[in-house]
């Protein structure tokens, strides 16, 4: 059955791509183990010079790659451009600093000479998703290949091309043939991808139930796995918040990437005393975001990137309303004119969210944004945390020191800003805990993830 991409903004067919047999595969995985053999005895400075390469070229197909991504996911053009960048900065990042991330770790001990080696595993397997069709990928594999592992790549099927671009950009930079191949096959063939002798370890970001299923899978034969799935994130409005601030930082997480993000402000949760304003302020921003072609710089709401996502979405949304929940905005699929042609869903306020709807105790992967109003501080902290996720979070207060302190010692996330939307950077480590997932992506910490820690010593 072939792989097809659609353009999620029309709904229109962009190319089908035959999926690859058992025996392709097989044959793909073959021919990465040979190129890993010879990249893993690599140096560093081979490896950075072409780490650099692939910067370049990222950069120098800027325009065609962002392209590719607007069509097949919706992403915005202006988003889809300034994600080549990101990627092309992550790979400048660990070609800077990957040998020294790595820089064997000297260990006074009783013997003569006791140190840390770090060694590539062999090749590695990624699952990557949709919402960040390159930046996932790159995010992964700039830290890998610079380790000396291989990589294979298993992508969302509603972005092949995309995952066909990764390996252009490293083909064309020069790195060894098979060292990073895409694998165009569906979720029925991953199973025996895991298990395949080759693997040496996996990394997944996606959802919850995805991870469950790939880390049994891999936790049956043995294998490492890094896991970063969903989240609810929780952004906490205490009392003494700039709350024109809050409100800027909330919406324009809660609707980057149209709401596909797995850091955005899903939940406010804010306190009684500041909860009109802040609604009034919240309500009258989201209005100005309106939906449009992804290809439009003019637009600020682009199409979801699967018309089952966005009727899935709607679902969570009806189903919180019939709950309780109250809608002052949005919350309608769009029935006339272009917009209904694709998988177009408004920018929606629920308010009045309580425990037991999926407004508050489900990920809503799409523009809808959830207010949950407190009654003080304490509940506002103890709130956050009611929930099975742990990604990515952020608390608002004009108190810097006393927010600081909440985020570190209170909130229960692998992230947490202050007085600002949370993002990933590749200088520092990114990943979740609890159903959001274990291990960590970019820093010293995500390049270790795929390594022996090696223990030497001469006694």
């Amino acid at each position: 059955m072939p792989i097809q991409a659609i353009n999620p903004a029309n709904g229109e067919l962009i190319q089908k791509y035959p999926e690859m047999s058992a025996q392709e595969v097989e044959h793909t995985l073959q021919e990465t183990q040979k190129a890993w053999e010879a990249w893993s005895r690599t140096s560093f400075e081979q490896r950075t010079e072409l780490m650099r390469k692939a910067a370049q070229e990222l950069r120098d197909n800027k325009t065609s790659y962002a392209h590719i991504m607007t069509q097949e996911m919706g992403k915005h053009i202006v988003d889809s451009e300034a994600e080549v960048e990101k990627c092309a900065w992550v790979c400048d990042f660990y070609a800077t600093h990957a040998e020294s991330f790595l820089k064997p770790e000297m260990v006074k001990t009783d013997a003569c000479k006791s140190y840390i080696a770090f060694q590539p595993l062999g090749v590695v397997l990624a699952i990557m998703p949709w919402n960040y069709p390159l930046w996932q990928v790159f995010r992964f594999a700039s830290p890998a290949l610079m380790a000396g592992n291989g990589a294979v790549l298993k992508h969302a099927f509603n972005v092949p091309g995309c995952a066909l671009v990764a390996e252009e950009v490293f083909r064309k930079a020069g790195f060894p043939a098979h060292i990073f191949r895409t694998l165009l096959v569906g979720s029925k063939k991953v199973d025996a991808i895991i298990e395949n002798p080759i693997i040496k370890a996996v990394t997944l970001t996606g959802s919850t139930p995805a991870g469950k299923a790939v880390a049994s899978k891999a936790g049956s034969v043995l294998k490492k796995v890094v896991l970063e799935l969903g989240g609810s994130d929780p952004y906490v409005i205490l009392e003494d918040a700039d709350i024109e601030k809050a409100v800027d930082a909330c919406v324009a997480s809660r609707l980057k990437n149209a709401g596909q993000s797995c850091t955005a402000a899903k939940r406010c949760i804010v306190v009684k005393s500041v909860a009109k304003e802040f609604t009034e302020r919240y309500l009258e921003q989201m209005k100005s975001y309106q939906m449009g072609d992804p290809m439009d710089r003019s637009s600020k709401v682009s199409p979801m990137a699967r018309f089952d996502l966005r009727d899935q979405l709607h679902a969570q949304v009806q189903k919180s309303i019939a709950k309780g929940a109250k809608c002052l905005l949005g919350g309608k699929i769009p029935t006339e004119g272009a917009l209904a042609k694709g998988a177009y869903y408004p920018p929606s306020l629920l308010t009045n969210v309580k425990k037991g709807m999926p407004a508050y105790d489900e990920e809503l992967f799409g523009p809808v944004a959830s207010i949950i109003v407190v009654k003080d501080e304490k509940e506002a902290i103890a709130v956050p945390n009611d929930s099975p996720f742990g990604l990515a979070g952020a608390v608002f207060s004009q108190d810097v020191e006393k927010a600081e302190r909440i985020a570190r010692e209170e909130i229960q996330t692998g992230t947490c800003f202050v007085n600002h939307q949370a993002y990933s950077d590749p200088r520092l480590p990114f990943g979740g805990i609890k159903a959001s997932g274990y291990g960590r992506e970019l820093s010293s910490f995500g390049i270790k993830e795929f390594v022996n820690i090696k223990t030497i010593a001469i006694p």
